[in-house]
């Protein structure tokens, strides 16, 4: 399998494993609150909504919330009656008025209601599970209800019931509302939209009905934060005739608890640092009606098709690239991604916002982890291959250049070669025993090697009792003749302090020739994908075999182009009898190295 079907089938199990994660909703908390801060904009509120708000300051007046009679909600009634031409368009209350309490303040309020018109009372709902038995079955439904509470039946004959039960969503939000619920197969609108119709009624005009799910909520674009609603208005200033009718004169009066004592507030994706009451709830809910801005979800099979046709592409592109394409790409895709959102729900599409972003960030970060792995691996391979040729310090280096150096080929580069081998081996070889033999064939190496590697060089290979090495590849080398030269000259020096003590300890000598060229070559992997050699081949490093070849022990013989890079700084002196390479034409110079100049 190639590299390429490789990333392809890689892209594919990505693409699926992150679409299939958010399409199972494992996301959906934080979706949820990205969608909250996209899409939940405070907007101009429209003077269309009054607020009286039951507060610390009516407790105080009229003592103890619970302890109240129905007598002062009817006391706020009769004065937004007060002057019939000024009074309200429609009046809600947020507050329950079930069973009988008095018969006076029963009678009172059912009369400020019948007399004020349009007067909206609350009804409420108790949710939970009910099981239907069947003959094999159960059918559980988590959204029964339970119980149902409605207003006494003389307030409830002279107003118009709404439902005021406000609904949290997975994580505890309140972004949906009832549209309807239905006791006992009965539809009952809910309070917000009773108030918007009543009111465009009023303006001989009429509500569109919003698009619900099969409990009847509907998605509610709140205009306004916690507050924007209120102006202050009290429930006793009112009953006290300190509210002047302007503020309420033909518009929409929503009466309720703005307390924190009274456990009426709620969170709303709009502020969710801090509590929304109630009223402020239905405010939003009535205002959102009012301007038809309703909102329905994008059919998901369309989305998670685009979702997997972006993961797939973006890992395609983004795998074994650098960060520097990357970034932008991602960038790019997410900007675009959030604006395509906030443009659709413009629209009133909802779409899921955090699907495309955040798969595009979960494979940047999972790209940029297989590159670090993939790189962490190469650098491995590289490592074990070049580590045999040259220096440690060198590996470091061959390693800022990736892993080009590890395929099968080469390119030509201008490389200066170094040969070196033993004079008289073959005779010496064949008087000593095996083991002297590989004694001093270790001690031999392992000096050359070591003045190759002093001097950065690539260690190419031992032949018998040859090394070949060479300066200018992998790395590029501005000095590879000069530390060819230098290297050459520290074999001969080290050969003869070996010498010296293998006479000491075998009765033995060696003495070795050294040959340098410089000019180009190809230097690569060549072999086999299951066995190769990182090598130099070309005339170069022939001319350079044959110069070592043709050198007397303790001598280093270098060609013309090498002497002329040392000019100034090492000595040289041409041959007393010039000698005639193989495969090299007349003319062709050689010259014995001497060492550097004084003044080097």
């Amino acid at each position: 399998m190639n590299k390429k079907t490789k990333n392809l089938i890689v892209a594919l199990i990505w693409a699926t494993a992150i679409t299939l994660l958010c399409a199972l909703g494992v996301f959906r908390s934080p979706e949820l609150w990205l969608e909250d801060m996209l899409y939940q904009k405070p907007v101009y509120i429209p003077d269309d909504i009054c607020l009286i708000g039951i507060t610390e300051d009516d407790i105080k007046e009229f003592g103890p919330y619970y302890s109240w009679d129905r007598t002062v909600m009817a006391r706020a009634l009769e004065a937004l009656n007060k002057d019939p031409a000024k009074k309200p368009a429609v009046v809600a209350i947020d507050i329950q008025y079930s069973g009988r309490m008095d018969e006076e303040g029963d009678k009172r309020l059912a009369k400020a209601a019948e007399d004020l018109g349009n007067v909206i009372t609350a009804t409420t709902a108790t949710f939970g599970q009910k099981r239907t038995f069947g003959s094999a079955t159960v059918v559980i439904d988590d959204f029964s209800i339970l119980d149902y509470e409605e207003p006494y039946e003389e307030l409830r004959d002279v107003t118009t019931q709404g439902s005021i039960n406000i609904m949290y969503d997975m994580d505890g939000i309140a972004r949906h509302y009832f549209l309807y619920v239905e006791p006992e197969g009965k539809r009952v609108y809910s309070m917000p939209y009773q108030a918007a119709s009543l009111y465009a009624k009023s303006k001989g005009t009429t509500i569109r009905m919003p698009e619900t799910d099969e409990r009847g909520h509907f998605y509610v674009s709140f205009s306004g934060k916690p507050g924007d609603f209120y102006e202050g208005l009290t429930l006793s200033q009112l009953i006290n005739g300190k509210v002047d009718p302007k503020f309420y004169a033909g518009k929409i009066v929503l009466i309720g608890p703005y307390t924190t004592g009274l456990q009426d507030s709620y969170i709303t994706p709009i502020e969710k640092s801090s509590m929304m009451y109630g009223i402020e709830v239905q405010a939003n809910v009535v205002q959102c009606l009012l301007d038809g801005n309703y909102k329905h979800k994008a059919t998901d099979y369309y989305q998670i098709g685009i979702l997997w046709i972006v993961c797939f592409a973006f890992y395609v592109f983004a795998n074994n690239r650098k960060l520097r394409f990357t970034i932008p790409v991602l960038i790019a895709g997410v900007g675009l991604a959030v604006g395509v959102s906030i443009w659709m729900f413009s629209l009133g599409i909802i779409v899921h916002a955090l699907w495309v972003p955040l798969g595009l960030l979960v494979l940047f970060v999972a790209t940029v982890a297989e590159n670090y792995i993939r790189a962490a691996i190469e650098r491995q391979n590289v490592t074990r291959t070049f580590e045999r040729y040259v220096a440690p310090n060198v590996v470091g280096e061959i390693l800022k250049e990736g892993t080009e150096n590890l395929k099968l080929g080469g390119k030509t580069v201008d490389i200066a070669v170094l040969f070196v081998d033993i004079r008289g081996f073959t005779t010496m070889s064949e008087r000593l025993s095996p083991e002297e033999v590989v004694f001093i064939l270790n001690r031999y190496l392992s000096m050359t090697s070591a003045c190759v590697e002093r001097y950065q060089g690539t260690l190419d290979k031992f032949i018998g009792d040859a090394t070949m090495a060479f300066w200018g590849a992998p790395l590029a080398d501005d000095e590879a003749i000069y530390h060819a030269a230098m290297a050459a000259l520290d074999i001969v020096k080290g050969a003869e302090e070996l010498s010296a003590k293998l006479k000491e300890e075998i009765h033995e000598e060696i003495h070795v020739g050294v040959g340098v060229n410089y000019g180009p070559a190809v230097v690569g992997n060549m072999g086999s994908e299951r066995r190769m050699d990182y090598t130099a081949i070309g005339d170069t490093v022939n001319t350079s075999a044959r110069l070592e070849a043709n050198a007397p022990g303790g001598t280093v013989y270098i060609s013309r182009s090498v002497a002329d890079a040392l000019k100034g700084r090492m000595k040289f002196e041409p041959l007393e009898k010039p000698i005639k390479l193989k495969g090299k034409a007349d003319g062709f110079e050689i010259l014995r190295l001497i060492g550097p100049e004084d003044n080097a």
